[in-house]
């Protein structure tokens, strides 16, 4: 019998106390009201349209296939904690739960996974199913779930989708969320049932957001056009390892060592033990560098491979933003500190991961509690999920805790394939590709069918996915190096995520983990994506690596597309598992990650990635806890929350003494500069110096570097008068030709985080640099290989933007006033019509915070000053009393645009605050509003 339930009580919805009922009973009305004024289909709605969707939190309902009642209990925020009596009867629940709030979320997340969105959407959304397609996510899930998943977990997967397809059941489209009633103006799209394979796509959703530097091997790549091999060095600088600590210093290296002396030389990365790129520019290291041998493969303006870049980055730029800002400024926040600097004598953990802003919020706060933990039900978790995922990603249960940070770490290569009749070349000879055909479907519309190409060793050949893709490959031509044309070029990706994984194993082991040696266990199937894991239980503090790393081949350094004809380019394998770095109660006392290099190259044999963050906030961080204990004082909870929020500017603590040395004449330009005088780098919501500053470094980056970009990397639409031969040196006005943009806003360059803090601190030590150097504009006297009048431009350039955009009084002015988070739903809200984005969105909240601060909130400095990525959640877990620990989430528990918990903590997220998180069965009970009963 399929599962189904009967309500028997409590058929209304939740209300947490009188005053938040009252409010979403007039915020409905008002809603209603106006759609009933005039907006289009305003008849259709009804207070029983909105309300319809809304979960049934009290009273009780019979779900089939359940074994033993479940209790469902909610908070003021709407937040559910599951207690049941068997491990099955656990997942079933929260399957039915995060239905309950999610579920159109989670049905637009799988319909994205799967290359389906043109389903729902129609033909707008062809093109991002094409690419989806040819990824194949959800085949590879099918794969993983098939083949490589325990049977425990497998049992869990089919739990949940029972839970999931027991809400579903009998309900109509409108019945589950207002979006859906939306959808039935355009289409007759209808849900269908959940499965176990829905579940594990969204990991590789995941995965893609966090895949590493493959952005940058494209930027890399387009720079060629414009720039010589040496000034790309000096925008990738080696990573600072003497300023910014790595994350392990004083890691176990004895199974490292063990692993580097049975493979030698083969970890085959061109790199050394001394950490120096045997293949890169003269001296530099391997944290940023283009080696010369992949260079030659692009050098020339018009290369196949530029021009291929070109096309595939704005296939790459249409994936939907649920699956984040395609891996820039992705970063995350995450430290543990032992019991000796804790005033409780016992391990603080934090952890605040950032990811694009969306509504609802990608995470999902919720316990899992066994009544009695025992090897039948071993569960007793709380923490962060994904809405259409079992378990609990990050968090901890009742021995142990830990966060996770985007470990950065190098999965993905792109290859130029030489295309050669069917197939392509490899080794001097031809291969053929492994094809299949894909049948898209269109809501409204013809279905389309499309042929997925695939190398021998299963690489996607993404530039299928794009017509003028095709023409360019045919007509390219390369470097001498490269082969004779023959019938075109290709591009292929290389990913980790691509082959069958173990990562929801992982999810359930480090769930029901009770000490360091379970953890880590637990984490050694945590494949991908690979991820830095903090750990800490009540006398212990540790990190560990896991994640399936490649090795390459002996020309390769993976910073740069390679030449997928040559095998010396290939994956060798993977780095051991037991080589992989970790830590385990380091003499400091503390352990900090923050997207920084894991482990100085002197130490490891491998190559990790060759495109760290540069450890901005890592050292912040680090330079915060050391302030405290050095000083005697002990850790605090509200300690670490204080750190989460510090928002100071590590670039403005370098360029201002030399900004306020300088004569700028203008009396308007000299009172902002005022601004700057005692200015302690702050960047506060209602700070005018901090809105100033990033004016300035703004226009210090769109000056120096921007304008010399080639337009494949600069804002979309800006254009400029350039010299078409070499950009960094004074052009002739005869020779100039307008070129514009190519990139969105929110992903162009310079985007101003820490790789551009460490550029220009390198190169304020050369006054003279041709990267000073700025042409004469209107007039504004240009910069000849002269930093201080660039800055003084910068300046001047500064103070009249933000005359424009927040008025002439400096008086008036204030960060929050350009620093502003807009929260869209995703589908309808981004690009539905004007009514129901009004009904969906929210906004704006004026944030303080920024770009490579700890409390980032992101923007890209090429594209203006708006939240683009965010602090998407903040934790602290106390180890000492796990009641005492504070969680927030970005939104609210709820994906129902008018339940009282849609965004009910973005209030207290903005400022700062976190909410009790309560555990114990004792402070649950005390702190539920609603409690539902699951009954078999």
């Amino acid at each position: 019998m399929p599962p189904n339930i009967t309500a028997t009580t409590g058929d209304k919805p939740a209300k947490s106390g009188r005053k938040k009922g009252r409010k979403a009973r007039l915020v409905v009305l008002v809603l209603v009201l106006a759609l009933i004024a005039g907006i289009a289909y305003g008849a259709y709605w009804s207070i029983s349209t909105v309300r319809a969707s809304f979960p049934q939190t009290k009273g009780s309902l019979t779900l089939h296939g359940l074994s033993g009642p479940v209790d469902v209990k909610r908070d003021g925020y709407g937040i559910p904690q599951i207690y049941a009596s068997s491990d099955e009867d656990l997942f079933m629940a929260q399957g039915y739960v995060q239905a309950q709030d999610r579920f159109y979320e989670m049905d637009v997340r799988r319909h994205m996974t799967s290359g389906r969105l043109s389903e729902m959407f129609g033909k707008s959304q062809v093109k991002n199913d094409e690419f989806l397609r040819t990824l194949g996510w959800d085949r590879v899930a099918r794969k993983e779930y098939d083949t490589k998943l325990s049977a425990s977990t497998k049992k869990y997967l089919r739990a949940y989708s029972a839970g999931v397809n027991a809400y579903l059941q009998g309900k109509d489209g409108k019945d589950i969320s207002l979006e859906y009633a939306a959808l039935g103006f355009t289409n007759d799209y209808k849900p269908a049932k959940w499965t176990p394979v829905d579940s594990v796509s969204w990991l590789k959703a995941m995965a893609w957001d966090l895949r590493g530097n493959m952005q940058d091997e494209i930027d890399r790549a387009l720079m060629t056009s414009r720039l010589d091999a040496k000034q790309i060095a000096q925008l990738y600088p080696a990573y600072p390892y003497s300023r910014n600590k790595a994350i392990v210093q004083e890691g176990q290296y004895s199974e490292i060592a063990g692993a580097f002396q049975q493979n030698g030389s083969s970890s085959t990365s061109g790199t050394s033990t001394s950490g120096t790129s045997t293949s890169g520019t003269s001296g530099t290291s391997t944290s940023g560098t283009t080696g010369t041998s992949t260079a030659s493969t692009a050098s020339a303006s018009g290369s196949a491979l530029t021009s291929q870049l070109t096309s595939l980055y704005k296939v790459l730029d249409d994936v939907p933003t649920a699956v984040g800002v395609n891996g820039h400024g992705i970063g995350s926040n995450s430290w543990v500190v032992a019991g000796s600097h804790t005033i409780t004598g016992h391990p603080l953990l934090a952890n605040d991961p950032h990811l694009s802003a969306s509504l609802p919020s990608v995470w999902y706060q919720m316990g899992l509690h066994c009544r009695s933990v025992s090897s039948k039900c071993p569960y007793d978790v709380t923490g962060y999920t994904f809405a259409g995922m079992p378990g609990v990603i990050i968090g901890h249960n009742q021995d142990i805790a830990w966060g996770m940070t985007n470990s950065g770490v190098d999965v993905t290569d792109l290859y130029l394939e030489k295309l050669s009749g069917d197939g392509y070349l490899y080794d001097g000879a031809t291969k053929a590709f492994k094809t299949r055909e894909e049948t898209i479907k269109v809501a409204g519309g013809k279905s389309k069918t499309i042929v997925v190409r695939q190398t021998a060793d299963g690489m996607p050949l993404l530039s299928d996915r794009d017509d003028e893709l095709v023409k360019v490959g045919k007509k390219a031509t390369v470097d001498t190096a490269a082969p004779d044309r023959g019938d075109g070029y290709g591009v292929a990706l290389r990913w980790t995520a691509l082959d069958p994984g173990t990562t929801m194993d992982a999810v359930f082991a480090m769930d029901k983990a009770s000490d360091w040696s379970e953890f880590r266990s637990a984490a050694a199937e945590f494949d991908v994506p690979s991820q830095n894991l903090v750990y800490a239980d009540k006398d212990n503090i540790g990190y560990t690596l896991p994640g399936k790393i490649p090795t390459r081949g002996k020309k390769d350094d993976g910073s740069i597309p390679a030449p997928g004809w040559d095998p010396d380019y290939k994956w060798t394998g993977y780095i051991p598992r037991d080589a992989l770095p970790y830590e385990y109660n380091p003499k400091r006392g503390y352990i900090v990650t923050a997207n920084q290099a894991v482990i100085d190259p002197d130490k490891y044999p491998y190559t990790l990635t060759t495109d760290w963050d540069y450890g901005t906030r890592s050292q912040r961080i680090t330079d915060l806890i050391e302030s405290k204990i050095k000083g005697g004082g002990k850790m605090s909870t509200d300690d670490m929350r204080q750190i989460q929020l510090d928002n100071s500017s590590e670039i403005a603590k370098l360029l201002v003494p030399t900004l306020l040395k300088i004569d700028v004449g203008d009396k308007d330009v000299r009172d902002a500069q005022d601004l700057l005088e005692g200015w302690d780098y702050t960047q506060d919501a209602d700070s005018a110096a901090a809105a100033y500053f990033n004016a300035v470094w703004r226009n210090i980056l769109k000056l120096a570097f921007g304008n010399k970009l080639p337009k494949e990397l600069r804002v979309k639409g800006q254009c400029l008068w350039v010299d078409p031969v070499d950009a960094t040196a004074p052009a002739d006005d005869t020779q100039k030709v307008r070129e514009c943009g190519l990139r969105d806003a929110d992903q162009a360059q310079p985007d101003g985080g820490d790789r551009w803090f460490e550029v220009v601190r390198k190169l304020m030590n050369d006054p003279k640099s041709t990267w000073w150097t700025t042409p004469e504009a209107g007039t504004r006297p240009g910069a000849k290989d002269n930093r201080d009048d660039l800055f003084k431009r910068a300046m001047i350039d500064a103070r009249w933007e933000l005359t424009a955009k927040l008025g002439k009084d400096i008086d008036t002015w204030s960060w929050g006033r350009l620093h502003r988070l807009f929260l869209k739903n995703q589908t309808l809200g981004t690009d539905g019509p004007g009514f129901l984005q009004y009904i969906l969105n929210r906004g704006p909240w004026k944030l303080s915070g920024g770009e490579a601060a700890v409390d980032a909130t992101g923007w890209n400095a090429a594209g203006g000053y708006g939240v683009v990525w965010v602090p998407s959640m903040r934790m602290v877990v106390n180890l000492g009393d796990l009641d005492k620990s504070k969680w927030i989430n970005l939104t609210g528990a709820s994906g129902h645009a008018y339940s009282a918990h849609y965004v009910d903590q973005t209030g207290k997220w903005a400022k700062g605050e976190l909410l009790d998180w309560n555990f114990s069965s004792k402070a649950v009970d005390n702190s539920t509003s609603d409690t539902l009963v699951l009954k078999p």
